[in-house]
């Protein structure tokens, strides 16, 4: 098994959720970015969705969106995401996984991004527009390199859907709660974590859940039907609101503290 595999196998063995905790990488800049991985980490992430920035997140809500734009200003590229990756491997072993969407990939090139990628030191990608039955010029790259590839799944997945999802994972799937964007408000999480227990059960993969999940509360509401919970605006926005990077990261680092407090299964 690789990272993620076993973050989510110790998370099972000690009777909770995994904690994935996204970050847009180059918000406020790189250098902090690797702060923030690395904080998160030892406040109790298992595992760090590492956002590569895009001109167009379509999936994606305001907070996020704004670190993009803020993240791109600053000159973040796929390369330095990359880069910095390396940088945060000298100093935590915390799986990360890439977060994005295809476009950045295709301009790189899908075997040189599989390959640049397990050479900095990442664990997998996700790829939010990019549909399993059209992954395999990036997955198959990927697994050749020992990375994973975590495929979405969302409420109005229909079953062939569903079952390429299952078929593409290598690690676990990402369950979207609802239909739309990240960060929204309005999301029934006991009803979207029972679904995704069912899949989780069905498939005999691991699941985790995300958008809509912002607080403790949230997350224990969560945390007993799969093996993982995905936070990640409500990390945006306390990154978003602090006054310095040095705030920033003593905010994640206090955040994620709390979130895991949800985790444990009763």
């Amino acid at each position: 098994m690789g990272r993620i595999a076993d973050a989510f196998e110790n998370a099972r063995k000690e009777n909770r959720a995994a904690l994935v905790i996204y970050l847009c990488a180059g918000d406020p800049d790189l250098g902090t970015t690797a702060d923030l991985v690395v904080a998160a980490a030892e406040a109790g992430a298992d595992v760090i969705e590492l956002g590569v920035p895009f001109s167009d997140p379509t999936a994606d809500g305001p907070a996020i969106q704004r670190a993009a734009e803020r993240s791109l200003r600053g000159g973040t590229t796929l390369a330095k995401v990359l880069d910095t990756v390396r940088v945060i491997r000298g100093r935590t072993d915390v799986p990360i996984l890439l977060f994005g969407y295809y476009n950045p990939i295709l301009s790189y090139g899908e075997k040189k991004v599989a390959d640049d990628a397990a050479d900095s030191g990442a664990d997998g990608f996700l790829v939010v527009n990019l549909p399993p039955e059209e992954s395999a010029g990036l997955r198959a790259p990927a697994v050749a390199r020992g990375l994973d590839f975590v495929p979405l799944v969302a409420p109005t997945s229909n079953p062939e859907r569903i079952a390429q999802a299952a078929d593409a994972a290598t690690s676990f799937i990402y369950y979207v709660s609802m239909t739309g964007v990240t960060g929204s408000k309005a999301v029934d999480l006991a009803s979207a974590s029972e679904r995704a227990g069912a899949l989780q059960r069905e498939l005999g993969c691991p699941v985790a859940i995300g958008f809509g999940v912002k607080t403790k509360d949230d997350v224990a509401t969560v945390a007993p039907h799969v093996d993982g919970v995905v936070v990640g605006s409500a990390v945006v926005r306390t990154i978003e609101d602090a006054a310095s990077p040095e705030q920033a990261v003593a905010s994640v680092r206090e955040l994620v503290a709390g979130l895991t407090k949800g985790l444990i299964r009763q």
